[in-house]
């Protein structure tokens, strides 16, 4: 509830004194009104301040009274008896049922001691592919391209998504991005290059500039979404292309001495103003820094890389929050997922909390253990003035969104603002915009509405529309397909399943399938690009071959026939085969031998010509 000062502004009463406290009034700055508040906290509230932890909605926009499918415990403890005000949400209901939930959740919040508001953050939610450990399908917010999709566009086109997707977070209360992710996809076999901007370092500087400046505007205030740059000092060399979300995927190489091209981007963010910095799992194996080998365990619990690079060289004094449970294994669905200890799994899950502190970073992860941590300070090992570093970062960041001073959203205008036609319209032409023309050598392009049309994997309403959907590939004038990039599954660990891993060759069945359909019939192929598939054998057979990085078919066909135009260009190398990639270095941008198309490669459709070589439409 407001309360309202002859002389002056509205004000909550947060801690319930009957009196404006210096940090609950809001012309103070947000230095002012933390100095206030952090000496006024228990320990026990410090300590919920350090954890950032998985949550979903309950139905109808109510709260969890239990654990959810991902979430360790129930809403009321999480927030009531661990003190804890961050959390990274997945399930989420409808615009309405949204806001109705965040409303929830900072009402529940205004019952602990200070009314410490409820920061509510998320990973990517505006594009197509599912994957509870990295991101979510729009469902009700408006539909755009991957970041992939989205590099191959101009600065503008970011930063114009950047910004409607802010306006959306904000309707329903989201008010920190755990992205952009500005890893340098460097290692084509990696399985988390979908969300990156592609492996050009230049063209990844300038998208991250695009796309803070869409979600934070020009400084963090109350209409900003804080960003979480994110993983630092670069994912991308992973050996031999593993994740390192999985044991084995664990150490980070640099064979191509290319460790500070990697940090480019993250010095590019920090001079952006980003709020947050997310170190990554992955272990450095043999990196030198100033003459010094750097210590062989996760970034996460390095203090050579967060205190000593991030901090000190680079001068970072935003959040540091770590990746996903580097303390505690994560036991669900079934299935286990150790914890990202890499380097120090012979550590107690106390050790790690005091060995991720001494690192430098400020919150703990997926983790919501913050009994261990209480424990470590009143025993004397940890010292509660170490609290109070990260814990002057955090509420600070809070001051600065405004969430202390109103923290609410409004249901209507949620329902009104998200996934709105506008906000739907312009993701639909970017995702026919961000359609890569790889190679049209027929001049096919634009295709013309009449044909009898067969295809695959296509929704045979939308394929309607570019004539008559034929059944058999003799009954055809055209063929189009549409393919997912080639992997390897696997699905002993959690999460492993909706990693994509392994070679990148697609199964000799298929090609030998397309290649008889191409014997019979013009095809065109699409390829959703979320790694760089070998398509040279595609490439032989088809007379038009695309990329995509999330494009629905509607938008794919409005691209095809040059309803909207495609001008989507390759944020990466498509590599001749497999033993290039494994011959080629991990942290080396653009260096496969003989690459089939080089970074930058797209075909103009309206004119037939291929633009070719490093460099993106300005």
């Amino acid at each position: 509830m407001l309360h309202t000062s002859p002389d002056g502004p509205p004000w909550r009463d947060l801690n319930h004194n009957g009196r404006l406290d210096p940090y609950e009034d809001p012309r103070l700055s947000p230095e002012a009104r933390t100095a206030d508040l952090l000496p006024r906290l228990s320990l026990e509230e410090k300590a919920g301040l350090m954890f950032h932890t998985v949550i979903e909605s309950g139905p109808d926009g109510t709260l969890l009274d239990a654990p959810g499918a991902l979430s360790k415990s129930p809403t009321r403890s999480v927030v009531l008896d661990k003190r804890m005000n961050h959390f990274n949400v997945h399930a989420l209901g409808s615009p309405r049922e949204a806001a109705r939930w965040a409303n929830a959740l900072q009402r529940l919040a205004e019952e602990t001691p200070h009314g410490i508001p409820v920061t509510i953050s998320t990973d990517p939610r505006h594009a197509f592919v599912e994957n509870a450990g990295t991101s979510f399908t729009a469902g009700s917010f408006s539909q755009w391209p991957e970041p992939l999709g989205m590099a191959g566009l101009d600065d503008d086109d970011i930063r114009a998504f950047a910004d409607i997707a802010r306006r959306e977070y904000l309707a329903v209360g989201i008010r920190m991005a755990l992205h952009p992710q500005i890893d340098l996809a460097t290692e084509p076999r990696w399985g988390r290059q979908l969300h990156t901007f592609g492996a050009d370092p230049d063209r990844t500087a300038r998208a991250l500039a695009a796309y803070i400046a869409g979600f934070q505007g020009d400084g963090i205030g109350t209409a900003s979404v804080a960003c979480v740059s994110k993983h630092f000092p670069g994912a991308g060399p992973q050996q031999d292309g593993e994740d390192a979300h999985f044991p084995y995927g664990r150490e980070q190489v640099y064979p191509g001495d290319a460790f500070d091209l990697h940090l480019g981007p993250f010095r590019a963010a920090i001079a952006c103003g980003t709020a947050g910095m997310m170190p990554y799992y992955g272990m450095p194996v043999g990196l030198t820094l100033d003459d010094e080998p750097v210590p062989a365990v996760g970034f996460g619990y390095n203090r050579r890389i967060v205190t000593g690079l991030l901090r000190e060289q680079l001068g970072f004094d935003g959040v540091v929050v770590t990746d996903w449970e580097l303390v505690n294994d994560n036991v669900a669905q079934g299935q286990v997922l150790p914890a990202k200890a890499w380097g120090v799994e012979h550590l107690t899950p106390r050790e790690r909390i005091v060995a991720i502190l001494d690192a430098g970073c400020d919150q703990f992860g997926g983790e919501e253990c913050v009994d261990l941590l209480i424990a470590l300070v009143r025993e004397g090992v940890v010292a509660e003035s170490r609290l109070d570093e990260s814990a002057r970062r955090i509420l600070e960041l809070k001051f600065r969104l405004g969430l202390f001073d109103d923290p609410y959203v409004d249901e209507d205008a949620a329902e009104q603002i998200v996934g709105c036609a506008p906000h739907r319209a312009a993701g639909f032409r970017a995702q026919a915009e961000a359609v890569a023309v790889l190679a049209d050598g027929a001049g096919m392009l634009p295709l013309k509405r009449g044909s009898r049309v067969y295809v695959e994997n296509v929704s045979p309403d939308v394929a309607a529309t570019l004539g008559e959907v034929v059944e058999n590939v003799g009954d055809a004038d055209l063929a189009v397909v549409r393919l997912a990039a080639p992997f390897e599954p696997r699905d002993d660990l959690l999460f492993e399943s909706l990693f994509h891993q392994g070679s990148l060759d697609f199964r000799p069945g298929l090609v030998s399938r397309l290649a008889d359909i191409a014997a019979r019939v013009p095809l065109v192929v699409d390829v959703a690009l979320e790694r760089p598939a070998i398509l040279a054998p595609i490439e032989r057979i088809a007379s038009v071959l695309t990329g995509t990085f999330g494009t629905s078919d509607a938008a794919y066909v409005a691209a095809l026939t040059g309803e909207i135009a495609p001008r989507g260009s390759l944020p990466f190398e498509i590599p001749r085969s497999m033993q290039a990639v494994r011959e080629s270095r991990e942290d080396v941008p653009h260096d496969t031998a003989d690459p089939l198309y080089t970074v930058g490669h797209r075909v103009v459709p309206q004119r037939g010509t291929i633009m070719a070589g490093v460099g993106f439409a300005e």
